[in-house]
């Protein structure tokens, strides 16, 4: 019950995904040193004498930033600073040239970080159909202070025009953090979700398959239209795959789409020696690449509201345990697998006893607070295979599977003294003593239907009452049919 498939997606709300990494000296090295690989992969990836295709350090230092617990040591800062300084001496660069790109870098990380950091982590993770929105305007925020130094840079290092400088500059990080940070914000390490997905591999393969085909078509067919053709399949693969795994396909196709460019294989497409068209066809690209970031985002929220929904129909508000319905569906399920492996299987019907009293007495909201403390004691006595649910106004039942009728009472015997130990707290302060009466039936007595093991324990429940209550019992019919054997 606590998972929902919206459109081929899976959701399960009762997980959190596991967002920040660890702050301090510790996460101050983590980003320094991937900000030390990320630039050696862009500084061997660009073209000679002149900014990297592909610059992943920006989006890999300002995501880890976004992960880290607020605020940031100024020690994380540092150590960005060192691992953009390290790549460049390490590669060649004069003293000036390095602290002139590794400026430019630091001053759109900052602006970017300025504005997400405000946003709540719901948004950063993608998770809220406006987090496009409030990532683009980061994004944008972060390239223009970068394009401000990159105004400076540009005629200084490559005798280009200040105009020029900022615009490039601009564009070329914006493409690189629209392709980039999505990919560093919704990852999680590590993947237990995919444990999860579906048995249909050939069906959640095919967005893939159909990018992978796509690239291939757009190489062999060529013209101007060539890097939109793997559109559908991006968007196709944002209604079945997850956040993570439709960024990482946006930024293969991003960086395919580059590297594709440059290297000549998309004929036709654009001159790669007129400044316009390659600020052109970057820009179009990150356009391009919002668009399946943007549609996962709804997907997930809309995901998480049907789960909402789901939980709400199927769960006792109160309580927080199946309701009626739902726990008989629930417990018809695992009755299956229980006649399918011939496993024996118990049922416990539990009632608070005097209840009335209590509400009478002391009040609907002590009454309340006595049913969600009874709730959750008799929940912590269970394992996870186990089936709980709210049936009435205090009644429980719990289906025990695999479970013989032994077991089930020192299972019952637990319950109730774990309820009767503590007392219950009301609202006004007043402790109240609680006591429970438990009914059993179990498969050994011949009973493997749910409505016959229901009726059985609740004649147990009435034994109960009847012998004093506070105590748990097995019917009179279910001991004739064992003639007084265990």
């Amino acid at each position: 019950m606590g998972r929902v498939t919206f459109l081929g997606r899976v959701f399960d709300g009762t997980r959190t995904e596991a967002f920040t990494i660890g702050g301090g000296l510790r996460g101050a090295g983590l980003v320094g040193i991937a900000v030390f690989f990320a630039c050696l992969f862009g500084i061997y990836t660009r073209p000679v004498d002149f900014l990297a295709t592909v610059w992943p350090a920006n989006a890999v230092m300002l995501g880890l930033l976004l992960r880290m617990p607020r605020p940031v040591s100024p020690w994380v800062w540092v150590a960005g600073t060192a691992g953009f300084l390290a790549a460049d001496f390490l590669t060649g660069s004069t003293v000036f040239k390095a602290l002139l790109l590794s400026g430019a870098n630091l001053a759109g990380i900052a602006g970017a970080y300025f504005v997400l950091h405000r946003v709540p982590i719901r948004a950063i993770q993608l998770r809220t159909p406006d987090s496009t929105l409030v990532l683009v305007l980061a994004i944008a925020a972060g390239s223009f202070l970068a394009g401000l130094v990159g105004a400076v840079a540009n005629p200084l290092l490559f005798g280009g025009s200040a105009m020029g400088g900022w615009t490039f500059w601009f564009v070329t990080e914006f493409a690189n953090y629209v392709a980039i940070l999505p990919v560093v914000l919704t990852a999680s390490l590590p993947l237990s979700r995919f444990r999860h997905w579906p048995a249909r591999p050939v069906r959640y393969a095919a967005p893939a398959v159909a990018l992978a085909l796509s690239c291939l078509a757009a190489v062999t067919i060529g013209g101007p239209g060539a890097v939109a053709f793997p559109v559908p399949a991006l968007l196709w693969g944002a209604l079945i795959y997850p956040r993570f795994v439709t960024a990482l396909l946006t930024l293969i196709f991003s960086f395919w789409t580059l590297l594709a460019l440059s290297a000549g294989y998309l004929p036709d497409t654009i001159d790669l020696a007129n400044e316009r068209d390659l600020i052109s066809i970057r820009l179009g690209m990150s356009l391009i690449a919002l668009a399946p970031i943007m549609l996962a985002s709804v997907m997930t929220r809309q995901a998480e509201l049907l789960y909402r929904l789901r939980h709400l129909a199927a769960h006792d508000q109160l309580s927080g345990l199946f309701n009626r319905m739902a726990f008989r569906d629930a417990a018809e399920i695992r009755l299956k697998d229980v006649r399918d492996q011939g496993a024996p299987v118990a049922l416990l019907m539990i009632d608070i006893d005097h209840f009335k009293a209590i509400n009478d007495g002391y009040g609907h909201a002590a009454g309340d607070a006595v049913i969600a403390a009874v709730a959750g004691r008799a929940a912590a006595c269970l394992r996870p295979l186990d089936v709980i649910g709210r049936i009435g106004g205090e009644e429980f039942a719990i289906l025990l599977p695999d479970c013989t009728r032994s077991q089930a009472l020192a299972i019952a015997e637990r319950i109730r003294q774990v309820v009767a130990e503590a007392p219950v707290t009301t609202r006004r302060g007043k402790p109240l003593d609680i006591t429970i009466s438990v009914g059993l039936a179990c498969s050994g007595d011949g009973l493997i239907d749910l409505d016959a093991l229901l009726h059985e324990a609740d004649g147990a429940l009435y034994s109960a009452k009847t012998l004093g209550r506070n105590r748990a019992e097995t019917s009179k019919e279910a001991d004739k049919r064992r003639g007084g054997q265990e």
